[in-house]
């Protein structure tokens, strides 16, 4: 799935819309951060993950003490 990139102007409205109105000197900014993590989400999207167990299954050892990583 891919979306046009988020434009400065747009940032801007939709952090207004969620209650964040942003200072214009900080839309270029916003925009940026929001288009790097919708790339990393999609890249986390094509992960195929359906043979990992869910976080409630892991059980952390205690490791030794002085044990070497």
């Amino acid at each position: 799935m891919s979306s046009p990139d988020l434009t400065p102007p747009e940032a801007a409205r939709w952090a207004d819309r969620a209650g964040l109105p942003l200072p214009p000197d900080r839309h270029d900014a916003v925009a940026a951060a929001a288009r790097h993590i919708h790339r990393v989400v999609a890249v986390l999207r094509e992960l195929d993950v359906a043979d990992v167990p869910p976080a409630s299954v892991y059980r952390a050892e205690q490791e030794a003490p002085g044990a070497a990583v």
